[in-house]
């Protein structure tokens, strides 16, 4: 191997191994909320499942944040401002707080009103909003937290990103053991002693987080210049950011909708969904880890001005992407014996959920493809607008509409609407890959800060 492939893919790796063990913490504390909570009822299951879409939505605008934060992050890295790093920084927590505040009011204020979006089913609206009304104190809690970890990205400091993790998320699952099952004499409080461990845990991580800021490690945190005004920098915030946000709320919202048909349906659609997400969640977490260490790998290429690396190192991050992608799919068909033992179904969601992890096999291929082009290599470069405009038109023009009507006009089975429903990272690739081959995604978007 060349000693510029074998720095490419050390470079990468010590990017993506942190990001992927960071990503895996997060995605198997909420799969360990799943397999503790199939334990006590199904119902308990699908309510949590239906309310953790909020979570979901939620983390669909702090992806978009985030993009923003790493594109230019990354690239002002690359030739070593941290002040206007700092800058970038105050402008996405203050966005994020002004979000997470309305958001986590309406959780706490009127989460029966919530529930009845993703379902009409009394039960599953009553658990789910018993819930909702504690979880939603943490959304405020990940203002800074979860921008503060993209910077330490941006800024090749996965690791510590990684640790902090770590410790806030272990908690969680520990905490989680303990109120649903009453370990050492503690109240057996199922959803709600959910709920209570994601808040502290939440609460844990934002300290955690505010504890490095204050070390200043890197940089010692100039308040002034993280929270004064930069016209220009919120200008570039917002006209790379602001696409990506569009682009990844309306990916979430959509998926999002994509609950509301099937929480319409029957409860063990809901259910087999449910476990199908989180399989799926956990098996792909390297191949989105990969297009979040692209992305700061490439900015921070382009930011030192080292264009025709940044377009070797793109090719070279597919070629690894797509070889993933086919491994994650051979790995989901191979765990479903495991997942059916794992989990207490009803005959007819265990069989919905044999479907859909068939499906799962061959869906992550293209998503693990789309998401490296369009919120890694494109982002990396700051093309922010082309993911936005198709992802809207996939998503909202062709994928939900089918969807709806396939389920409530057609009244096709369940399985044809999920089917139908996972064609959409397929109505991406012929045209994502054009657009990567035009190469008008790599530019510098740096500027002087003013």
């Amino acid at each position: 191997m060349k000693a510029e492939n074998r720095q490419f893919y050390r470079s990468l790796a010590g990017l993506v191994i942190p990001i992927t063990i960071q990503n895996f913490i997060t995605n198997a504390v909420n799969s360990a909320d799943v397999f503790m909570l199939g334990y006590v009822g199904q119902t308990q299951l699908s309510a949590v499942s239906l309310a953790n879409q909020f979570q979901f939505l939620l983390s669909g605008f702090f992806f978009g944040i985030s993009s923003g934060v790493v594109m230019l992050a990354s690239q002002y890295w690359g030739k070593k401002d941290t002040n206007s790093i700092q800058a970038v920084m105050g402008i996405a927590t203050k966005i994020a707080l002004t979000i997470t505040v309305i958001l986590a009011v309406g959780a706490i204020s009127a989460p029966e009103t919530l529930m009845r979006i993703y379902t009409n089913d009394q039960a599953l609206i009553s658990i789910g909003a018993s819930y909702l009304r504690i979880v939603g104190i943490s959304y405020v809690c990940m203002s800074f937290s979860q921008v503060y970890h993209c910077v330490l990205r941006s800024m090749e400091r996965a690791q510590l990103s990684m640790i902090i993790s770590l410790i806030a998320l272990s908690l969680n699952v520990v905490l989680n053991a303990v109120f649903i099952f009453g370990i050492g004499g503690a109240p057996k409080l199922g959803v709600v002693g959910v709920a209570i461990g994601t808040v502290t845990a939440r609460v844990v991580e934002l300290l955690l987080c505010l504890l490095d800021a204050a070390r200043g490690k890197v940089f010692r945190i100039d308040l002034r210049m993280m929270f004064g005004r930069h016209s220009m920098l919120f200008a570039d915030f917002c006209k790379y950011s602001v696409p990506a946000l569009i682009n990844d709320f309306a990916w979430t919202l959509a998926f999002s909708m994509y609950s509301v048909v099937m929480g319409h349906m029957n409860a063990d659609v809901v259910a087999a969904s449910s476990v199908a997400t989180t399989v799926r969640n956990l098996c792909t977490i390297l191949c989105f880890a990969l297009g979040a260490g692209a992305s700061v790998l490439l900015g921070i290429e382009i930011g030192e001005g080292k264009f025709e690396e940044a377009k070797r190192d793109a090719r070279k991050s597919c070629q690894v992407t797509l070889v993933i992608g086919i491994l994650t799919g051979i790995v989901i068909l191979l765990l479903r014996p495991v997942v059916f033992l794992c989990f207490s179904l009803t005959e007819r969601a265990a069989g919905y959920l044999d479907f859909m992890l068939w499906i799962s096999a061959y869906y992550v291929v293209g998503q693990a493809m789309n998401t490296l082009l369009i919120s890694g290599i494109f982002r990396a470069g700051g093309d922010s607008r082309f993911g936005m405009v198709c992802d809207i038109i996939v998503m909202w023009v062709i994928s939900v509409p089918l969807g709806f009507l396939s389920a409530f006009v057609w009244k096709l089975p369940p399985m044809a609407v999920y089917f139908i429903l996972c064609l959409d990272e397929f109505w991406k690739i012929p045209v994502v890959y054009v657009h990567y081959k035009k190469f008008g995604w790599l530019k510098d978007i740096t500027r002087k800060l003013e």
